[in-house]
C-alpha cells in the first residue's frame, strides 16, 4: 500500500509538472494579449555571476502645471550585466532623463529634421495603435505640436524617410495585433503639416528597409501579406520636393536577404542595409481580431551595401545578431550609431532577448565597436542626435537587470553625451 501511495503520488506529481509546462507553452504564444503588451516569455533568473553594477546620477525633468521645467536628482542602477544573456561589454555612459514622450510606443517611426524629433505612430498596448505625430524639440527639450495622420495610414512597422523637409511614409500593418499590411504611400510637408498621396507601393510589405538615394524613393525587403515570409524584392520611385515624378514603381535589384527590422542608412552616396530578421508573428487563424500568434524567428548579423556598381557588396557584420533597429540609428562622425534592438533567443530557455548596447559602425575603417551601454536593455528605440547629444525614446524595455525579455511599452526619453573618433 504504501508503496502504491508513492506511485500514486509521483504520478500526480508528474501530471501536475505536465500541466505546468502546457500552461507556460501556450502563456510564450500568447504574445502581448494583456494591456500594457505583456512579455514574450515567463520570468526566469538567470543563474550568471553579476559583472558590472554601477550607479549613475542623472537628471530627471518634471513639468509643473506652469510648464516649467524642474529638475529632480534621481539616482539610477545601471544594469547587471549577465554573461548567460551575451550583453557585450562596453563603457558606461552618463544617461539624463528627460521628459517623457506623450504617449508609449512600440513599432513606430522617427524622422530628425534638424532640431525637431518627428515620432509618429506604434502600438499602445496590443490591442491600440496610435494614430498621431508627437514632436520633440532638442533646443528646448520639450514635446508639441501633436497632429493627426491620415486615417488610411498604417500604425506600425512603417517605411520612412526623409529629404530635410519631405517625409515620406511607405506601406506598413493597419491596425492592432497582427492585422494585414497596406500598400498606401504617403508624403508629408513638414513645414505646412499637410500630407499627399504617393503611387503605392506594387505589394504590402511590413517594415521594409526605406532610404532616399539619388533622386529616388528606395523600398526592400520587409516581410509579405502574411507577415512572416520575407520579401526580397526592391522598388524605386523618382520623387522631388515631396511629389513622385513617376506614376510607377520600378524594380531594381533584390536585396541578397530579406526580412523586415533593419537599418537602412545613405552616406556619401552609399546606401547600407544593417541587421533585420526573418520571420515575424502571423494573425493566429480564424481569430476575429487577428490576434498574434508567435512563429519562428532568425536574426542575423548581415551588413550590405549598394554603390556605383549596382551590385550589393557584403560587409563586416554586427558584433550580434540585431533587428528592430529601423529607426534606431544616427550618423555621428562619419560612423554609423545603433541603439538597442532585439538580438537572437536565449539557447536555453528560447526567450527573445533584447539589446543593451549601443553600437557603432566606423565607416573609416568598416569596424564594428560596442561605444557603450543604455539604460536597460530595449527594442524599436526612436533615436536622434543634437548638438552632442544622443537621444533614444520608446521602444519595450526588460523586465530587469537579469532577465532581458520583453516587459513594458515605455515612452521614456533618455540622453547621453556622445563623442566619437573618426
Amino acid at each position: 500500500m504504501v508503496r502504491t501511495s508513492v506511485k500514486l503520488a509521483s504520478a500526480k506529481l508528474v501530471l501536475v509538472c505536465i500541466a505546468l509546462l502546457g500552461f507556460a507553452l501556450v502563456a510564450d504564444f500568447l504574445w502581448a494579449s494583456s494591456s500594457p503588451l505583456a512579455s514574450n516569455w515567463a520570468s526566469k533568473q538567470s543563474t550568471a555571476t553579476k559583472i558590472i553594477v554601477t550607479k549613475n546620477t542623472t537628471t530627471k525633468q518634471t513639468h509643473n502645471k506652469g510648464n516649467h521645467v524642474n529638475n529632480k536628482r534621481d539616482t539610477v542602477s545601471g544594469r547587471v550585466l549577465a554573461a548567460a544573456y551575451a550583453d557585450l561589454a562596453g563603457p558606461e555612459l552618463k544617461w539624463e532623463k528627460m521628459a517623457p514622450a506623450p504617449v508609449p510606443r512600440l513599432d513606430g517611426a522617427a524622422i530628425q529634421i534638424k532640431s525637431l524629433l518627428f515620432v509618429f505612430a506604434g502600438y499602445g498596448t496590443i490591442d491600440s495603435v496610435h494614430s498621431h505625430v508627437d514632436i520633440y524639440n532638442f533646443t528646448d527639450n520639450t514635446w508639441g505640436g501633436r497632429f493627426d495622420m491620415p486615417k488610411e495610414m498604417a500604425h506600425s512597422h512603417l517605411g520612412m524617410v526623409t529629404d530635410g523637409r519631405y517625409i515620406y511614409v511607405v506601406t506598413g500593418q493597419y491596425g492592432p495585433q497582427c492585422r494585414g499590411p497596406t500598400a498606401r504611400t504617403f508624403v508629408l510637408d513638414t513645414e505646412t503639416k499637410q500630407w499627399q498621396d504617393l503611387p503605392p507601393l506594387p505589394a504590402p510589405r511590413y517594415a521594409p528597409a526605406t532610404q532616399l538615394w539619388r533622386g529616388r524613393l528606395h523600398v526592400m525587403g520587409g516581410s509579405k501579406e502574411n507577415r512572416h515570409a520575407p520579401g526580397l524584392e526592391h522598388w524605386s520611385l523618382a520623387v522631388k520636393d515631396g511629389k513622385a515624378i513617376e506614376k510607377e514603381w520600378r524594380s531594381e535589384i533584390p536585396i541578397p536577404r530579406g526580412g523586415p527590422h533593419r537599418a537602412c542608412v545613405v552616406v556619401d552616396d552609399r546606401l547600407y542595409v544593417i541587421g533585420g530578421q526573418e520571420g515575424d508573428f502571423m494573425a493566429k487563424p480564424g481569430s476575429p481580431i487577428f490576434k498574434c500568434s508567435r512563429r519562428e524567428e532568425v536574426v542575423y548579423t548581415d551588413v550590405y551595401m549598394l554603390d556605383d556598381e549596382m551590385k550589393w557588396k557584403v560587409l563586416p557584420p554586427m558584433p550580434k545578431a540585431n533587428s528592430h533597429i529601423e529607426f534606431a540609428w544616427v550618423i555621428v562622425n562619419n560612423s554609423i550609431v545603433i541603439v538597442g534592438g532585439t538580438t537572437d533567443k536565449h539557447p536555453e530557455t528560447k526567450r527573445m532577448v533584447l539589446n543593451g548596447e549601443v553600437f557603432q559602425f566606423n565607416l573609416n575603417t568598416l569596424k564594428w565597436s560596442v561605444v557603450g551601454k543604455l539604460p536597460y536593455r530595449v527594442k524599436t528605440t526612436l533615436v536622434g542626435f543634437w548638438n552632442g547629444w544622443l537621444y533614444f525614446t520608446s521602444g519595450q524595455r526588460d523586465k530587469g537587470p537579469d532577465d532581458p525579455s520583453p516587459k513594458k511599452v515605455i515612452g521614456d526619453m533618455w540622453r547621453t553625451k556622445l563623442k566619437l573618433s573618426s
